[in-house]
């Protein structure tokens, strides 16, 4: 009997990984979208307030029934659990996405997205500074590998012009990132995902709205079609791709994806967001890395896997909480 029940643990915990992986995917391909489509809008004369409040707009609107439903009745959840969602929908909503939108504005979409995918190394030393996990060396090499990846993803060696003001924005993204991986992770709260999702997206309209109306952030659309892989499209096209696909489904699978393998595993299988969005652009918008900028990219990525490789594992009871918790339950 106890074989057997050993057994059904880790048959379960299997599928919980392999779910996991499913919606860590989706996510990342979502989310990869946004650079394109927002750099597409911002052509036509859209600002980068103007498309994160879209997104986050419409994204909010198309979860909150479903995230009402899903919480069951249960709003003492919500009144509990009230600053995570604030802490969630300004930093790792609000902060992230705008930052990261007014980064492409400057630079190409994926290198403002693996400035912004640096985040693991930044948990790293907020773990190491908050709470005294002192890395390990692997730790120490992959962060020194990322930081030298990353001046040939610049191109500085080469004299190549940098953005200076496009590589703070992306930073700035990075912090929100970080947040999103640290927040998103957590089970305690006992918010469904899609509740979560639907209270920070509501959380970050607020904010931008109120940040819009006070002329802190710029906020200019325009009714022109975007151009996208040679092809025009009309502009609420773009924008309902932007909000539905890249903001409320990205959120949701993302946080479904982190709950069922822990920030650790997450936010490493995150990364293929980097590439999905190097597709796109380089599909969508024509914007090729040079031979150099792969390299550099190549190197960004091993040194965060060797940043998380070098990490001590995460305990089983985090990675796995509510391991069956449905998507909207």
């Amino acid at each position: 009997m106890t074989t057997f029940a050993h057994d059904a643990r880790r048959t379960l915990a299997g599928s919980t990984t392999v779910t996991g992986l499913g919606f860590a995917m989706a996510s990342a391909a979502s989310f990869g979208l946004s650079g394109s489509l927002a750099r597409s809008l911002m052509d036509v004369g859209w600002t980068a307030g103007a498309a994160t409040l879209m997104r986050v707009g419409i994204a909010a609107a198309v979860l909150a029934v479903p995230g009402i439903v899903a919480l069951r009745g249960r709003w003492v959840l919500l009144r509990a659990a009230l600053p995570v969602v604030l802490v969630y929908g300004i930093f790792a909503v609000a902060g992230a996405q705008l930052f990261y939108f007014m980064a492409v504005s400057h630079l190409d979409v994926s290198i403002a997205l693996l400035i912004e995918y640096l985040a693991p190394i930044a948990v790293v030393g907020w773990m190491w500074l908050r709470h005294g996990h002192r890395p390990s060396k692997l730790t120490v090499g992959g962060a020194a590998v990322a930081a030298a990846g990353m001046l040939l993803l610049l191109d500085v060696l080469g004299g190549g012009s940098v953005s200076f003001v496009g590589v703070a924005w992306a930073l700035g993204a990075m912090v929100g990132a970080s947040v999103y991986f640290i927040v998103g992770a957590d089970t305690s709260n006992g918010l469904p995902p899609i509740t979560l999702a639907a209270g920070g997206l509501a959380v970050a309209t607020v904010v931008l709205g109120v940040a819009a109306a006070l002329g802190v952030v710029p906020v200019r659309f325009t009714a022109t079609d975007v151009h996208l892989a040679g092809t025009q499209m009309p502009w609420w096209v773009a924008a309902l791709l932007l909000g539905v696909v890249t903001a409320a489904i990205a959120y949701v699978t993302g946080i479904a994806a982190t709950r069922r393998l822990g920030a650790r595993l997450g936010s490493f299988v995150a990364l293929t967001e980097v590439l999905a969005a190097t597709i796109f652009a380089w599909a969508l918008l024509g914007q090729a890395p040079a031979g150099i900028q792969f390299v550099g990219a190549g190197l960004v990525l091993a040194g965060v896997i060797a940043v998380k490789a070098g990490e001590p594992r995460e305990p089983a009871v985090a990675e796995q909480a509510q391991p069956l918790e449905p998507l909207a339950a």
